[in-house]
């Protein structure tokens, strides 16, 4: 290339991929403090970001096992999802890195911890609690859906608690970004709807159920079709064998939403938005999404 070629291009590309590689995080630009749960491939610490002192909770993953378990691919699918999202009810996935063992997801810090933990010290929650969780998830999920994006997994152990008492989704490992019906088993068995157990073709609507799961369980502390045997817990799933315990006591209004959630039909399940316009949300859920106690 001679003196007088237009170096200045050059020069420009170089300078801006200098400015990309500054923001790579590395472990050393966090302080890492003590461990906050651990998960099937590997631990989450609470740790601070040094430049900006901001507190985050990083997810360290083994590649080891994310291989050997072949869950490469969902693991890129649930960054690739998650990093995407921006509402109060969804946990940030703010960025990642990896070394040659272990894989890191910078996650946002919920500060009160697992949902799950909180139900089983409740046992049940009020219905005012229930309807309030129930309602920003659904805000959540239609905001999610608006994006094409299926969570398929919503269930206590993918819940956190923010500081103020907000919930957050935390995992979209079984999320899809899709504009079309997905025909995937997956997801836990409790919570599974009838079109997923039978490997017909889904839609959007299994949050739908989910949800009805969900607050069925806040509200009662079991989820609606659990067995003793897997079989059960799959036959009572596909007939819709939903009962209503006399104890704990439950107003008719909320039973009344969650027959209308647990619906065999996907069609006929009570779309999201109808849901914040039903009688039971409208009486006990706080407007501002947050559960005060």
């Amino acid at each position: 290339m001679g003196a007088d070629a237009e170096t200045q291009p050059e020069h420009k590309k170089s300078t801006e991929v200098a400015s990309a590689e500054e923001k790579r995080w590395t472990l050393n630009d966090f302080d890492i403090g003590k461990p906050l749960g651990r998960g099937k491939f590997g631990h989450v610490y609470l740790a601070r970001e040094k430049k900006s002192n901001h507190i985050v909770a990083l997810k360290v993953l083994f590649k080891s096992q994310l291989k050997q378990s072949q869950v490469e691919h969902q693991l890129r699918r649930e960054v690739e999802i998650q990093s995407h999202l921006r509402h109060p009810n969804i946990l940030r996935l703010y960025g990642y890195f990896y070394d040659q063992k272990r894989v890191y997801l910078i996650l946002e810090y919920a500060a009160k911890g697992e949902l799950y933990k909180e139900l089983q010290k409740c046992k049940y929650f009020s219905e005012r609690r229930a309807a309030t969780y129930v309602a920003s998830l659904a805000r959540a999920l239609i905001y999610c859906h608006g994006k094409h994006v299926i969570h398929r997994d919503i269930k206590p152990e993918n819940l956190l608690v923010g500081a103020q008492g907000e919930l957050k989704i935390a995992d979209f490992g079984w999320s899809v970004h899709t504009f079309n019906r997905r025909q995937t088993m997956c997801g836990t068995l409790d919570y599974l709807p009838p079109e997923m157990v039978e490997s017909v073709e889904h839609d959007a609507s299994v949050d739908i159920w989910s949800l009805g799961v969900l607050c069925y369980e806040f509200l009662y502390g079991v989820p609606p079709f659990e067995a003793k045997e897997h079989s059960d817990t799959y036959r009572r799933i596909v007939q819709v064998d939903l009962k209503f315990p006399a104890k704990p006591i439950v107003s008719s209004s909320a039973k009344d939403l969650i027959s209308q959630m647990l619906v065999k039909e996907t069609s006929s399940r009570l779309p999201l938005h109808k849901l914040l316009e039903h009688p039971w949300i409208i009486q006990n859920a706080d407007p501002s999404g947050v559960y005060r106690g």
